[in-house]
C-alpha cells in the first residue's frame, strides 16, 4: 500500500496553526478552532466575443491550475445590453476541499501571490463579515502550471477561501499564520 504524504500546509495547520489560534482565542475545545473548509474559484467569460471557445481555454487553464475539472456555470437570466441569455453557459466554477484545497494554497500563497508586478500584499477588507475571504486574480499567468506561451486569452477569477471562523477577526488570524500576505494596516 503506497503511503500518500500530507500536503505541507496541511501539517502547518496541525503543527503550528491550530495551537497558536487555540492559544490566542482560548478556545476550550478542539473542534471551535477555525479551520479551512473549502476553497471556490469562480470565473466568467460571458463577455467575449466567442464564449464556447474562450469556456474550453478557461476550462483548460483553471484544469491545470486547480488539478480537477471546473463545472460550467449558466446565466440566471437575460441581459440583452450583454448579449446574454438565460441558460446560456457563461462560467467556470471549481470547488476544492481536503489535499488538493491544500496543495491549491500552497501554490497560491508562495507562488502565484508573489510574482505579481508590484505586489505588496492582499486586502484585509475582502472577508464577508462571517469569516470567508474572497480574492480577485486579473491575471492566471501567475501560476507556474501556466505556460506563457500557450496563453490565447487572459483570464481573472474569483478565489474565495470558505472556514469556519465566526469573526472576520478569527478568519484572519488563521489566514495570517496560514502565509496569506496581508497588506500591513495604513497602506491599503
Amino acid at each position: 500500500m503506497a503511503e500518500t504524504t500530507i500536503p505541507e500546509m496541511l501539517r502547518m495547520y496541525r503543527e503550528q496553526v491550530l495551537p497558536a489560534l487555540r492559544e490566542k482565542h482560548a478556545y476550550k475545545n478542539p473542534h471551535q478552532v477555525p479551520r479551512i473548509t473549502k476553497v471556490v474559484l469562480n470565473c466568467s467569460v460571458g463577455s467575449a466575443q466567442d464564449v464556447k471557445a474562450a469556456l474550453d481555454d478557461a476550462t483548460h487553464d483553471i484544469r491545470l491550475i486547480t488539478g480537477q475539472q471546473p463545472v460550467r456555470t449558466k446565466a440566471k437570466k437575460s441581459i440583452s445590453n450583454f448579449k446574454i441569455r438565460e441558460d446560456q453557459e457563461i462560467g467556470l466554477k471549481a470547488t476544492l476541499r481536503g489535499r488538493v484545497m491544500y496543495e491549491f494554497l500552497e501554490r497560491l500563497i508562495r507562488f502565484a501571490l508573489p510574482a505579481i508586478r508590484d505586489f505588496r500584499g492582499v486586502s484585509a477588507r475582502a472577508f464577508d463579515g462571517c469569516g470567508n475571504y474572497t480574492l480577485g486574480v486579473k491575471d492566471h499567468t501567475i501560476f507556474p502550471e501556466i505556460e506563457l506561451d500557450k496563453v490565447k486569452r487572459g483570464l481573472g477569477f474569483d478565489i474565495s477561501i470558505v472556514t469556519t471562523a465566526t469573526t472576520n477577526q478569527e478568519a484572519k488570524d488563521l489566514l495570517e499564520l496560514m502565509g496569506m500576505p496581508f497588506v500591513k494596516p495604513g497602506k491599503q
